[in-house]
């Protein structure tokens, strides 16, 4: 439910807590003596009291080298014994990122999952099917927990099973749908083939993976729904850090308990509100793992104005990609996001798509595989990826069903190709 109390404060009167907080987190974590601590010591810090939220974008970062270096407890806030739960990111490029967590912590994830379910429509008595995986990535526990904070009743799905999952979506009656864009994708697809016709549902919300307007239409013409985006990483909390509302217009950032910056991903230096920049959040009310500045790696926008919703809370835009997502084509950078916007917006090709960066040869090729609607738009992509993005690719057309649909996890939208076998059928 709606909150005014935390989501509609004055901008005074969240910066005044956003700066008691943040003092009591330099407190604390000056107290701990880790790796922060020490760098605000360095940096003439002694206590929280020096510091105004002004001051934040001097202060150092942490990045995720940090919480590497410092595994698995190193970085740890609290005494390992006050440490409930653990969990961590899915290990996308092969090396799970571990984040500890309080009771306390446990009930601040539930109460911004249940936070961002409400953005979303969601209200006490609805029915959430969560598609989402369940384990070390937080996900599946994460909204799970959110929808019982919010009192709605659960669906513990977790991904895969298709066909289980399109019976269970029309026996319940679900009204939310929450899962990865790419297989909600996968859902309405199965739900057609299967003639089923989830009637109940009205709103799904939709994370994990950078994804564009485009592929948001797509999503609404299989789904009887409003895709709405959410945003979190393990790192910050896990989902519940940003999310849509039913405007659909940039992600609020629940900014009582993470305060948010943008910043040139080379540089560090702040840059201004609509401007592209990396994500960087502070997270003052955390108690095993609070992070001072975390570089998330994310690229997105910072939006300030008011949301007819009656939400006050900087809003964020989609994610654009992650620094380290950027492709590098003959001088051209450009985010897999930005090729799904050209692909998916010229209405000519089914929104399942990889781009295969050939390293075989001396010059980087970029090779976007799809699947056509009708016909051969080969020529008519090849131009619309050069007009909108500077980038020259080539467009393989494959059969129908070849580019891989996601079951479990998050979608492979990048895949590299360096010497043996091409990684999908039909590429030379």
């Amino acid at each position: 439910m709606f909150d005014p109390k935390a989501e509609a404060m004055s901008t005074d009167e969240r910066a005044a807590l956003q700066r008691h907080r943040l003092w009591g987190l330099v407190d604390r974590l000056l107290a701990a003596d880790g790796v922060q601590g020490r760098r605000l010591k360095e940096a003439g810090v002694a206590g929280g009291a020096d510091v105004t939220l002004a001051d934040l974008p001097a202060l150092p970062f942490t990045t995720k080298q940090d919480l590497w270096d410092n595994y698995p407890f190193g970085m740890l806030a609290v005494p390992r014994d006050q440490v409930a739960a653990v969990h961590g990111s899915s290990g996308t490029r092969g090396r799970p990122t571990l984040v500890s967590y309080t009771k306390a912590d446990l009930d601040l994830w539930a109460a911004m999952c249940a936070r961002s379910l409400a953005c979303a429509g969601a209200v006490p008595g609805s029915i959430v099917h969560n598609a989402y995986g369940y384990g070390l990535f937080t996900g599946g526990i994460g909204i799970h927990q959110g929808a019982v904070a919010l009192g709605a009743t659960v669906v513990p799905m977790s991904g895969g099973m298709t066909d289980r999952q399109i019976r269970m979506l029309t026996d319940l009656g679900a009204d939310v749908l929450t899962c990865t864009p790419a297989y909600a994708l996968r859902l309405g697809e199965a739900l057609a083939e299967a003639g089923a016709e989830p009637r109940a549902l009205k709103a799904g919300l939709f994370g994990a993976e950078p994804w564009s307007e485009e592929l948001r239409a797509a999503i609404e013409r299989v789904l009887p729904i409003k895709a709405m985006d959410v945003y979190g990483l393990s790192e910050v909390i896990g989902p519940g850090v940003a999310t849509e509302c039913l405007e659909q217009d940039g992600l609020h950032v629940n900014e009582d308990h993470f305060i948010v910056e943008a910043v040139d991903p080379e540089t560090g230096d702040p840059v201004e509100d609509g401007t592209p920049g990396e994500l960087v959040f502070t997270t003052p009310t955390k108690q095993a793992l609070p992070l001072l500045r975390y570089r998330t790696g994310d690229i997105a926008s910072l939006n300030r104005a008011e949301c007819p919703c009656g939400r006050t809370l900087v809003r964020m835009s989609k994610v654009l990609g992650r620094v380290d997502d950027m492709i590098v084509v003959r001088g051209v950078n450009v985010y897999p996001s930005e090729v799904e916007r050209v692909l998916l917006g010229s209405g000519l090709v089914r929104p399942h798509y990889q781009l295969v960066v050939d390293r075989r040869g001396p010059a980087v090729r970029l090779v976007v595989a799809c699947e056509a609607v009708s016909g051969d738009p080969r020529d008519a992509l090849v131009h619309g990826l050069r007009e909108s993005l500077g980038l020259t690719a080539e467009v393989r057309v494959l059969p129908g069903g070849t580019v891989p649909r996601v079951e479990v996890g998050k979608a492979v939208r990048v895949v590299t190709w360096e010497d043996g076998d091409p990684p999908l059928p039909g590429l030379v």
